[in-house]
């Protein structure tokens, strides 16, 4: 399939794309397509090919589909991008914000993860003192997280 064609089918999208034809139709319904129909075909042009892409880069960063739709609207058609670039920047601090935090609430698991390994092992190993000084761990980090 050529890029430089005006009209695709969905299963044009769907294969171009790694996605199935389900998932356009989805997209569709959430207002991110809007497909010209001939009888029960749904014939997809260019710009709709685009919003789909756009709509693909938009779900590997996390965004929703609501936040997707936002930002596409905003530049449909428009030559003024400022308004579409600031609202886009302010929702990738929203969502770089949450990564970091998930991402210190995933070391904090594995350091939890690693502590309790160290403290069955040391049973396992019938090391008195390792275990004890597991477990002192263990305590002053359930009374770090209840404060």
């Amino acid at each position: 399939m050529s890029r430089t064609q005006d009209f695709f089918t969905i299963s044009d999208l769907a294969r171009e794309f790694g996605i199935t034809p389900r998932t356009i139709r989805y997209y569709e319904d959430q207002g991110l397509l809007q497909p010209r129909r001939e009888g029960r075909m749904r014939i997809y042009g260019r710009a709709d090919r685009a919003r789909l892409k756009l709509t693909l880069r938009g779900k590997r960063l996390g965004l929703s589909l609501a936040q997707i739709k936002e930002l596409i609207d905003m530049y449909d058609g428009r030559h003024d991008s400022a308004p579409q670039l600031r609202r886009f920047l302010s929702v990738l601090e929203e969502r770089r914000r949450t990564l970091e935090q998930q991402r210190r609430d995933i070391e904090a698991v594995l350091d939890e993860i690693g502590m309790l390994e160290r403290q069955c092992l040391s049973l396992l190993g019938h090391d008195a003192q390792g275990a004890e000084a597991a477990r002192q761990e263990l305590q002053a980090r359930v009374e770090a997280a209840a404060s």
